[in-house]
This record gives C-alpha cells, sequence and structure tokens, in this order.
C-alpha cells in the first residue's frame, strides 16, 4: 500500500486539475460526498444526534462544506462552526459555502476566541464533531486561537471524525504540531498519509477510511511516492516452497559474532533464531572463556571460541580466525551483546572493512561504528542496520528525541548517504532502503518492549538473507513477522509479559500461517479497514 507525503499528494491534486483536467470542484465533492458515507457507517444513528462541523478557511473546510450538505439532505441534526469570517474563504470552498444557506443549513462564523466563546455552551450539547479545520499541509505549530479551539474539543472527550487528516498533525512525520485533534475515525483522501501510520500520529486517527475522489493512476504513477506499507501479499511474495529433497546445505550457512560477559543470551538468542527463520547451519563465534557455555546451550548451533582480552570481551587479533571462516556462509551477523571495549571496535571496524558477506550489523556493533560512519560507504556486500532510536542518534550524532521527531527522515537520509538498509527498531519501524525508500511496519505491540526483542530480529533477518532472500526482502519479511509472532502472543498471553524467546518459538507457525492464503486467523495490527 502506498503512503504519500503532503507534497506529493500536493502535486497528485494539481496534476489532475491542470494537466487532466477534472476540476477542483469536483474533486472536493467526491472527498466530501466519501467522506460522509464514511461518517454515516462508523456512527450508527446520526439522525437522532445532533452534528457540529467545525470547518476552516481552506480546502479541508469545502470538505466540511459538503459533508454538511450531504447529511442535512438525510435529515441530520447539522450546524456548521467556521472559524474565519465568510468572506475570506476563497475558491471551491467558497463555491461550497454558498450552498449551505439554500438548505436551510445553520452557518455560524467564529473568527476570534471571543466569538467562540460565545457559542461554547451549544456546542457542549453537540453529540459528534466533524473536525475539517486544517487539511494535511500543516507544517508549524498551530496558531493560539485554533490550539484554544481543539483543546476544547478534545476536552469534550465526544465522538470526531476528522476530514483526511485530525488538524494539527503532520502529515509527514506523524507529530502533533502543538495541538492535535484525538479522532475516533478519519476520513483520508486517495492515498493515506504517512504520518497516519507512525505514532503517535496514528492515535490520534482513529479508524482509517480511504476514500477514492478520483485521482488517476498514471499521475500517481507519475508522482511516484516512496513511502509504503507492508503487507502479507508484500512479504508472502519473497517466499517459495521448500523442495521435497531439500537438506541443510541448500538452506544457507550463517556467522554470528556475538557475546560478551553478562551477555549470552543475546548471542544464543540471536543464533536460534536464524534457525527458528529456517536457516540450515549457523556457526556461533563467540570469547573463549563463553565457549562452555553455549556449547551446552545452543543444541543446534556450532559454535567457535575466538580469542579474548583479559576482561573477557572479543579481542581484535581474532579477525584472521573469523576470516577463514567466511567461505561458504550466506550471511554475517555482527554485534548483539560484544560490547564496545577498544578492542572489540577495532575488531568491528575490521570485520567490517574485510568482509565479503552480506551483514546485519546490530546493537553493540552499531556502537561501536558510531563516528565512524565512512566505514559503511566503502563495503563489498550489503548491510542491514537494526537500530533502536538511540543507537540511530549516536549513528547520526543527534539527539534520541530529534530521530524521534522525524523517525522517517533520520531512517532515509542514513540509509541513502551510507548506502545501507536501515531498520529504525520502535512502534511502527520505519525501513529505509539505500535508494530512498521507505516501508513501513504495521505490525507488533507495546508488549515487545521488553529484553532480548532485538536480538531475536537480527537473528531472524539474517537467517532469511542465508536462506536466498535478498536483503531488502529479509528486512521486510523478518520486521513483518517478527511483530506479527508478538502480535499472535498479545492474544495468549495478553498485552505484555511474553519473552523474545516466546517470539521466537511461535515464528515458525506464524510463517505457516502468511504462508497459507487460506488462513482467517493471522495476525496483523492495522489502524485502517
Amino acid at each position: 500500500m502506498v503512503l504519500v507525503t503532503a507534497t506529493e499528494m500536493r502535486e497528485m491534486d494539481r496534476q489532475t486539475i491542470e494537466s487532466f483536467g477534472i476540476p477542483g470542484r469536483v474533486l472536493m465533492e467526491n472527498a466530501g460526498r466519501g467522506a460522509a458515507t464514511a461518517l454515516l457507517k462508523r456512527f450508527n444513528g446520526l439522525e437522532a444526534k445532533r452534528v457540529a462541523i467545525l470547518a476552516g478557511r481552506g480546502n479541508n473546510g469545502g470538505d466540511g462544506f459538503v459533508i454538511a450538505r450531504c447529511i442535512a439532505q438525510k435529515g441530520i441534526d447539522v450546524t456548521v462552526y467556521l472559524l474565519t469570517q465568510a468572506d475570506r474563504v476563497e475558491g471551491d470552498a467558497a463555491a461550497n459555502l454558498k450552498l449551505l444557506e439554500p438548505l436551510g443549513i445553520p452557518l455560524f462564523e467564529l473568527p476570534d476566541r471571543g466569538a467562540f466563546f460565545v457559542h461554547e455552551t451549544s456546542l457542549r450539547h453537540r453529540h459528534v464533531f466533524v473536525d475539517a479545520i486544517l487539511g494535511t499541509g500543516l507544517q508549524s505549530d498551530v496558531n493560539e486561537y485554533f490550539r484554544y479551539v481543539i483543546e476544547f474539543i478534545n476536552r469534550l472527550n465526544k465522538p470526531v471524525f476528522a476530514v483526511d487528516i485530525p488538524s494539527g498533525l503532520n502529515s509527514d512525520t506523524g507529530q502533533p504540531c502543538g495541538a492535535c485533534i484525538r479522532a475516533r475515525a478519519t476520513a483520508t483522501f486517495a492515498f493515506p498519509k504517512l504520518g497516519q501510520f507512525l505514532f503517535p500520529g496514528a492515535s490520534y486517527c482513529g479508524a482509517l477510511d480511504i476514500i477514492d475522489i478520483g485521482i488517476p493512476a498514471h499521475i500517481a504513477d507519475r508522482v511516484g511516492p516512496r513511502q509504503f506499507l507492508l503487507t502479507p501479499d508484500i512479504v508472502r511474495s519473497y517466499f517459495n516452497p521448500r523442495a521435497p529433497e531439500t537438506h541443510k546445505g541448500q538452506t544457507g550457512h550463517m556467522l554470528v559474532i556475538a557475546g560478551a560477559p553478562g551477555k549470552s543470551g543475546a548471542a544464543a538468542m540471536t543464533a536460534m533464531a536464524a534457525m527458528r527463520a529456517g536457516a540450515g547451519l549457523v556457526t556461533l563465534c563467540v570469547p573463549k572463556n563463553l565457549h562452555p557455555v553455549f556449547e551446552a546451550r545452543a543444541l543446534e548451533v556450532m559454535t567457535v571460541a575466538l580469542p579474548e582480552t583479559e576482561n573477557g570481551v572479543l579481542h581484535e587479533s581474532g579477525l584472521s580466525q573469523l576470516l577463514n571462516l567466511l567461505p561458504g556462509k550466506k550471511c554475517l551477523s555482527i554485534g548483539p551483546g560484544i560490547g564496545t571495549a577498544e578492542s572489540t571496535i577495532q575488531l568491528v571496524h575490521r570485520v567490517i572493512r574485510e568482509t565479503t558477506l552480506p551483514m546485519v550489523i546490530d546493537a553493540d556493533a552499531i556502537n561501536c561504528l558510531a563516528g565512524n560512519n565512512h566505514l559503511l560507504k566503502s563495503l563489498k556486500a550489503s548491510a542491514v542496520l537494526t537500530p533502536h532510536p538511540g543507537e540511530m542518534a549516536r549513528l547520526l550524532g543527534i539527539t534520541p528525541a530529534e530521530v524521534q521527531k522525524d523517525r522517517i527522515a533520520s531512517a532515509r537520509y542514513f540509509a541513502t548517504d551510507c548506502g545501507v538498509h536501515i531498520v529504525l527498531k520502535g512502534a511502527r519501524t520505519v525501513i529505509a532502503h539505500p535508494d530512498g525508500r521507505i516501508y513501513v511496519n504495521p505490525t507488533g505491540n507495546p508488549g515487545m518492549a521488553s529484553g532480548g526483542m532485538g536480538d531475536v530480529l537480527t537473528g531472524i533477518i539474517a537467517g532469511l538473507i542465508s536462506q536466498g532472500l535478498s536483503p531488502e526482502a529479509a528486512v521486510h519479511a523478518g520486521v513483518f513477522l517478527h511483530g506479527a509472532s508478538a502480535d499472535a502472543l498479545e492474544k495468549t498471553f495478553g498485552p505484555f509479559g511474553y519473552l523474545a524467546s516466546d517470539v521466537m518459538g511461535v515464528l515458525p507457525k506464524q510463517m505457516k500461517k502468511l504462508l497459507d492464503r487460506r488462513s482467517t486467523d493471522y495476525a496483523v495490527t492495522s489502524s485502517f479497514s
């Protein structure tokens, strides 16, 4: 599914009007009528309720005027509260504003806080609110008056239906601009907006309906949005059935460099998750002191003891041994639990410079890279980095808050600048590719906020690459299935309390459900319908 930015949507509208010849007023009519249908579907019994439409002076307000006309003609009690003076409304919105009077639809002009105050009592007695105040082009914080109105509506705690996007929400980042309407449902036009699938934006939108307003497909293709939502069909397309005679030598051999004293679990989970994802063989390389632990703990995994420092962490002198292990392997995973001692940092740098295998770089290996991003620009093979916001911040030299403020921009910049695949973990994990394309993952839930989840994800992605999937396909499938497995556990265990090892354990079952097109209980969390 395509997700668009405000700029891309604006350009589609412009080309549809100017080059294809569909008048803007027709697009507005289609939008308003479609939104009215969605409103009636989402809120039963409107015929017995009083509806308030809060409208701004732009096209979002114009859509609201069409909605008012459509529901009034069905006998619904609707009043329009215009948050400006009527003579300031222009263009197609003004044309639709003029149609309200012949239908006897009440209209009140509330251009300032004083005028709004006069009508606050009547607004409190409205049952349902339609938010048609601000559209998708908002980039800065809402002004003082609109902020007051938005906060007033939110305090009423009554059902709100947002037109295109909740007023106050940045449609590109999903961040509220000072204040934002909390909608129970949103009708968005032509394509869903990127910010509606990122958090916190998704929580402001409620249920999402996508309204076809008549944008021709060739114009959408010409504009070429570069953001997408991962779907079961996308992920399913990456897998082919195994032949009956398949053996472990044909399903990939993966090399893992992981572990340090106190962090042996990270290494074990990464290795075992790769096998749960279907990798045929896994060799786990760990500091010498930990080798006996893994010999007993990871029964299905082969292990190699590497030179260590006096503190028991990996030493750079193990490089030649590691390089000798590369032949015959399909993927290298490095980082879970290795620490950031100086000798380990040097080993990580040299491995990254010299390996010829596709790599999945995670956890402490990412921290070892901070300040040395240039190493990624001369790789001999593809690389996937799986940072959480704190690790992403260290790579970019900014704060985690700055990363979270615009997750798309952070991931896209690093991916294109360094030529790597980025998996920026978190609610609605963001995947960025070297060519600038973005994928947003809809699976997963807050119960994943526990230790070891990232180690399992690293193992899944690397295990899929080892089986022959491209890094791009492995990232899509790995992130999606990782979240879907947690969603299945949420249904069984509850909202939290399940472990990373539990996610790993149910992964094969989720893969089976994904590949079975007949499955009716495949666990996918989504904010649209």
